[in-house]
């Protein structure tokens, strides 16, 4: 008879905290939708995990290893509160890159162990790319909505953030490092320092006011030019729009008539088109490009004054190594960050940025130094 008292191994911990963790958020996304249809959906999907999960214990226990359900972990709460704040798209697509692991990993072993493939390994894989390419078979309102979860721009806002700060600490520490190399620590590092982030922060807060009036001004062009070929070939747009609902699955003669019941009202269709056509969130357009530049100016500043903060108050070897200290607790925690997008371990993840941040400073205060002592020869 099995006991116990054996100690699970951390892949069994890992995978089980794995499918915990998928049925809480699939959980929480249907919580959240609007449409009963695609909130359905996304709850059968958590109900499929979370008898996974149990049916795993079972399993593990079984065979003598002591283990139970865990709580959700924080990593999938802390997604849970981005998706209330800028919306469940982007968790939706960490959980497809996690299906899509769980299936890679289920082929791997059934074919390590010559267990033949029943095409079932993938299937949620199948079903939330359905969702994400528009495919499910539901009115023209509702392809609309899960369009407009899909392209969300929480995820990327957040991508963004952690990217931003990063920038602003990795590049701003090099450049304090090799100034302090050149100086021992002494005059003109905190100038440089402070330089540097000024000089980094505007760089980014320019280019982002750019690339996000650019993107408004084209889009508006386009849609401009989307509402003249309504207004002068409404025939030739009707066609193209039940091609479009045709494309994602819609029953032919279904599509003809509501590409015909769209097609009467001038706003509606024009706004179904720029979704459906070209691809164009109208919620983008909304954004502010003042408001993107501030807030990319805000993150690299962040992340660029944390090597520059120790030289306020001190000098010398003291707030080189001060300076190193605050620089790697920062690159600790955005590596941590980052585990949201990979979901790897944040032990892992955040010394591996530590280690490759250290490195790159190691490699300018060691030029500086360089520097530093041809000018003094």
């Amino acid at each position: 008879m099995a006991t116990t008292d054996t100690l699970p191994d951390k892949k069994y911990t890992d995978s089980l905290q794995t499918e915990v963790d998928a049925a809480f958020l699939y959980e929480r996304i249907a919580a959240a939708e609007e449409v009963p249809a695609i909130a359905r959906m996304f709850r059968e999907l958590g109900a499929i995990e979370h008898e996974h999960a149990t049916k795993m214990e079972a399993g593990l226990r079984s065979k003598g290893i002591a283990v139970a359900l865990p709580p959700p972990s924080w990593r999938a709460r802390l997604l849970d509160r981005i998706g209330k704040t800028f919306g469940y798209g982007y968790v939706i697509g960490v959980l497809l890159d996690t299906e899509k692991s769980i299936s890679a990993a289920q082929l791997a072993q059934k074919e390590k162990s010559h267990i033949p493939i029943s095409g079932d390994e993938a299937n949620h894989v199948r079903i939330l790319q359905t969702l994400l390419n528009n495919k499910i078979k539901v009115t023209g309102e509702h392809i609309s909505r899960i369009e407009g979860k899909h392209r969300t721009i929480g995820g990327n806002a957040l991508r963004a953030a952690v990217l931003g700060a990063n920038d602003g600490l990795v590049s701003n520490m090099s450049l304090v490092m090799g100034v302090a190399g050149a100086t021992d620590g002494q005059s003109g590092v905190l100038l440089a320092g402070m330089a540097g982030l000024l000089a980094g922060a505007l760089s980014m807060a320019l280019g982002e006011w750019i690339s996000v009036k650019s993107s408004q001004e084209l889009y508006e062009r386009q849609m401009a030019l989307e509402m003249l070929e309504i207004e002068t070939n409404p025939e030739g747009e009707m066609r193209e729009l039940a091609l479009i609902y045709i494309a994602k699955g819609i029953p032919e003669a279904q599509a003809h008539q509501m590409a015909a019941a769209a097609i009467l009202d001038t706003e509606h269709a024009h706004e179904i088109l720029v979704k459906e056509e070209l691809g164009i969130n109208a919620e983008e357009l909304k954004g502010s490009a003042w408001e993107a530049a501030i807030m990319s100016f805000i993150l690299f500043a962040v992340g660029a004054i944390l090597p520059v903060i120790p030289f306020f108050y001190a000098s010398g070897y003291a707030a080189i190594l001060q300076s190193l200290a605050f620089s790697a607790l920062g690159l600790f925690v955005i590596g941590a960050a980052i585990t949201l997008f990979t979901g790897k371990s944040i032990w892992f993840s955040g010394f591996r940025q530590v280690l490759f941040g250290l490195a790159a400073a190691a490699i300018t205060y060691g030029i500086g130094k360089l520097i530093g002592v041809s000018i003094a020869g």
